[in-house]
């Protein structure tokens, strides 16, 4: 064997690693293309958190957001409808999770539900859980919270779905206050 064939195999070798190697640089640029593309777009990234100032909501009252295509409900409550919600048996309830995503796993207490530990601030997703329309609210239905017209649904003072088709309380998104008068949502 000649010092010139040793000379060949060595450059073969460096052919097929360099082959592989550029296909393989190939194949990871077309993957990242495609699960990159997976990935939400800026304007939904930017909506995927918001900010809301209640400064202006009285108590009674209620302010509805737009957060990711759905209506949010932000109710100051009063200390009547605070009362009424934490009044209700659990075993009367139709739905007895909270359905609140800050606290999984949790039973349907007003307390679970509420944003704050007064009790005062009640922030839900403002879709009904039947068929997806827009319960009115402001002491609405035979609950004294909020009444879907469509279907009939009621829910109580704490969204708590009491007598109607809808088979789920009304859901508590991710909230949180990030001062005095800001809430957070996402």
């Amino acid at each position: 064997m000649s010092h010139a064939d040793d000379h060949v195999g060595t450059r073969r070798d460096f052919l097929y690693y360099a082959t592989a190697g550029a296909g393989t640089v190939a194949a990871g640029a077309a993957a990242w293309t495609l699960v990159n593309q997976m990935n939400p777009s800026a304007d939904v990234q930017a909506l995927s958190s918001i900010q809301v100032d209640v400064s202006g909501v009285d108590v009674g009252t209620q302010l509805t957001v737009k957060w990711l295509g759905k209506p949010v409900f932000i109710r100051r409550r009063t200390p009547e409808e605070i009362e009424a919600g934490r009044a209700v048996d659990l075993g009367d309830l139709i739905d007895q999770s909270a359905e609140n995503q800050n606290k999984p796993d949790e039973p349907a207490t007003d307390e679970n539900r509420s944003l704050d530990e007064s009790g005062e601030w009640l922030v839900m997703i403002g879709v009904c859980t039947h068929l997806g329309c827009v319960p009115i609210g402001d002491g609405a239905g035979d609950f004294g919270g909020w009444f879907c017209p469509c279907h009939g649904s009621h829910y109580d003072t704490a969204g708590r779905i009491r007598k109607g088709p809808a088979p789920q309380n009304l859901h508590i998104p991710v909230a949180e206050f990030v001062d005095e008068t800001t809430i957070k949502l996402g």
